[in-house]
């Protein structure tokens, strides 16, 4: 198992043109908040993303638990917010070129919420909706969707997941 370098050039291929073409942009790649890094490039070809929160340049934008302080939609859109952060980083360990991504492997969401909460499966779909628009057929995946009494930060959501890329030349 290897991590990649700290940064990559973004390529400005496919996905790139995805990303564009729906109105996204990715955010800088966040710091570990922990004694962890950021991926992990496991047998050349599965990246597995450290869960990300909904965090732009470094400022929590959502927190709270669903079912208290947050709706459903508000945790929908934690949600793809987390999955621009997965990306980010999954841009620097497919070295700039998320054209190397095969497929989305799976996802894994965390949803703070109250303890009657049972709408955790449509904040995650925020989560799956934004990979696959982005990877097309190559974003479907497995998935879970689990509830959480408190995430660190006090963040509503957190999202991992692991991707298959084209081993490197």
């Amino acid at each position: 198992m290897a991590s990649a370098p700290d940064q990559a050039t973004p390529s400005t291929g496919r996905v790139a043109g995805r990303l564009a073409a729906l109105g996204l942009s990715l955010p800088a790649p966040g710091s570990p908040r922990g004694s962890y890094v950021p991926f992990v490039v496991a047998g050349g070809n599965l990246v597995f993303v450290a869960g990300q929160g909904p965090r732009r340049d470094g400022d929590l934008l959502f927190a709270g638990k669903l079912g208290a302080e947050r709706s459903v939609s508000e945790g929908y859109e934690a949600a793809r917010l987390c999955a621009l952060n997965l990306l980010a980083h999954l841009q620097i360990a497919c070295g700039g070129d998320l054209d190397r991504v095969r497929r989305v492997v799976r996802v894994a969401g965390l949803v703070a919420c109250t303890a009657d909460f049972s709408e955790h499966p449509k904040v995650v779909d925020g989560a799956s909706d934004l990979l696959h628009a982005v990877f097309e057929e190559k974003g479907q995946h497995a998935r879970i969707a689990s509830g959480a009494v408190s995430l660190p930060s006090n963040k509503t959501v957190e999202i991992e997941a692991c991707f298959e890329i084209e081993e490197a030349a």
